[in-house]
Parts: C-alpha cells; sequence; structure tokens
C-alpha cells in the first residue's frame, strides 16, 4: 500500500487534506480490480455476474454485521464534535447493509473457486482486525477508522450500484455524510498532533484492509479464469 505522508510538526487542519489525499491515492475506487468490477457491472451484455457475486459477498462478510466500525466508534467517541456526524453515519449505514444483502441474494451464490475456505477465514481475520481497531482506547483512533470507511465507500457504492442496476434493482441514494462534512469533522476533532497521528492510523489500517480484500477478490478471479 502507498502511504501519504503526514509531515512533521503539521497543524492540526492538514490532517483532512492527508485523509482526502490517501483515499484519493489508496482507496478501493483506485483499485484495479474495482475498475474491472465496474466495468463489468455497466456491461449488460454477455459478461458473467461471478465476479461481482464474489465482491458483494465478500463484503458483506467484512461489512455486513451489526455492529460495524462505525457503530463500534460512535459507542467510544468523546467528541461533541462528531455526534451528529456519528448519528447520520450510523443510521445511513445500517441503510448500506440491508442494502448490501439486498445485493448478495440478487446478484446468486459464491461462485466456486479453489481455495474457498482460506478465502472465508481471511476475510473474517480481516473483520476481526476492524473490531478491534474500532474498538481502540486510542483517541481519534476509531473515528480515523469510520470517518475513513465513509469516505471510501464512495467508491465502493459506485460499484454496488452498477452491479444492482445490472440485476435490475434500483439503488436508492447513500445517507451517509458528504466528503465536505466528514473532512470538517476531522478537522474538528484533531486538537494535537497525536490525535492527528491516531486518525491517520485508523484511515490507514481500513485502506490497507480494503486494498486486501480487492487483492483477494481479484486472485479469486485469476484462480477462475484459470480453471
Amino acid at each position: 500500500m502507498r502511504h501519504t505522508q503526514f509531515p512533521p510538526g503539521a497543524a492540526r487542519g492538514d490532517i483532512s487534506s492527508v485523509i482526502e489525499a490517501c483515499v484519493a491515492i489508496d482507496g478501493s475506487a483506485a483499485h484495479p480490480h474495482v475498475q474491472v468490477l465496474s466495468a463489468a457491472a455497466g456491461d449488460h451484455g454477455t459478461r458473467p455476474l461471478a465476479a461481482l457475486a464474489d465482491a458483494a459477498h465478500y463484503l458483506a462478510l467484512l461489512h455486513g454485521r451489526f455492529p460495524g466500525v462505525i457503530d463500534h466508534a460512535a459507542n467510544r467517541c468523546v467528541d461533541n464534535a462528531a455526534r451528529l456526524w456519528l448519528v447520520q453515519a450510523c443510521e445511513a449505514f445500517a441503510d448500506e447493509r440491508a442494502f448490501l444483502t439486498r445485493l448478495t441474494v440478487a446478484l446468486g451464490p459464491v461462485p466456486s473457486t479453489s481455495g474457498q475456505n482460506n478465502c472465508d477465514s481471511a476475510v473474517l481475520q480481516q473483520r476481526h482486525a476492524l473490531e478491534m481497531l474500532s474498538q481502540s482506547d486510542r483517541r481519534g483512533c476509531a473515528m480515523g477508522a469510520a470517518l475513513t470507511l465513509v469516505m471510501d465507500w464512495a467508491g465502493i457504492r459506485r460499484l454496488l450500484d452498477g452491479a444492482a442496476l445490472r440485476v435490475g434493482i434500483e439503488p436508492k441514494r447513500c445517507g451517509l455524510p458528504n466528503v465536505a462534512d466528514t473532512l470538517a469533522v476531522i478537522r474538528a476533532i484533531t486538537p494535537d498532533e497525536g490525535v492527528a497521528r491516531a486518525i491517520q492510523f485508523g484511515a490507514r489500517q481500513i485502506l490497507g484492509q480494503h486494498r486486501g480484500l480487492w487483492e483477494l477478490l481479484r486472485a479469486r478471479s485469476e484462480i477462475r479464469a484459470a480453471e
């Protein structure tokens, strides 16, 4: 994973720009497999749905269970400046989980792929890692993960929307907080450089786990193609 560096001694306002750059460079929308899947989702011809079903299933395995990253962060957050954002994000991500579940059913079963059990175990380990991250006592860490998940979900949601249309589901508008509001919260809850580092750590962990998921899905797609 490529890392956008946080400059030593930077002012508190800089962290929002750093997180925004991290999502742009290392986020899901920039991953080659997501771009391939997005093209497949927009193809209403004969291209198979297997890779899209695979993505929906493993995204549901990673983020489809309650409580999730944002819910855990809401339970631990002590920053009043983030409260309204967290209420909106928790409610909206509940809708995202429901959408993901519906889409998983519509796309059909997980495509048979060699090493299936190992893949399931790997994503379950990722989910456990995110649960631990989002329950961290280090101030800023859980919020960094939650804030970055919301920002990165925009790219994931574009893929899911395309997949939904492919199987005849009209996707509803995503109700998650927008980028501007999310960046404003990052600035508001960063009183010092220590919290900024914790926020960035949480952000990088989320992006790293997502990139790991997309790498796994790309490998599964390549295995099926070779079989």
